[in-house]
């Protein structure tokens, strides 16, 4: 049996901007319980999220953190970066 097609939903938080992420990087300077604990106040997500964000930085060298709107993304990656962790803000998919 054939399923119906559904038609995709657009967000209208997001407009023509299209949808943003922030992106952390590995490094050797900063632990994880302060990586973990700096992901939580920034993106407000729960520890178990901000464990596996870190993990994954830690293990593949890089991972997406928080998807928004770029002023939003911008204001997380700042707060992230006061620790020292490197970030980028960049568009979810390229146009």
């Amino acid at each position: 049996m054939s399923q119906p097609l559904l038609e995709p939903i657009f967000s209208e938080q997001y407009g023509n901007q299209g949808r943003w992420m922030v992106v952390i990087f590995n490094n050797a300077t900063n632990s994880m319980d302060e990586v973990i604990d700096i992901l939580m106040e920034a993106t407000g997500c729960d520890v178990t999220e901000a464990y596996i964000e870190t993990w994954e930085a830690h293990t593949y060298g890089k991972a997406s953190v928080h998807f928004s709107t770029h002023e939003e993304c911008e204001t997380v990656a700042a707060i992230i970066s006061t620790i020292g962790v490197k970030t980028e803000v960049t568009k979810e998919w390229p146009e």
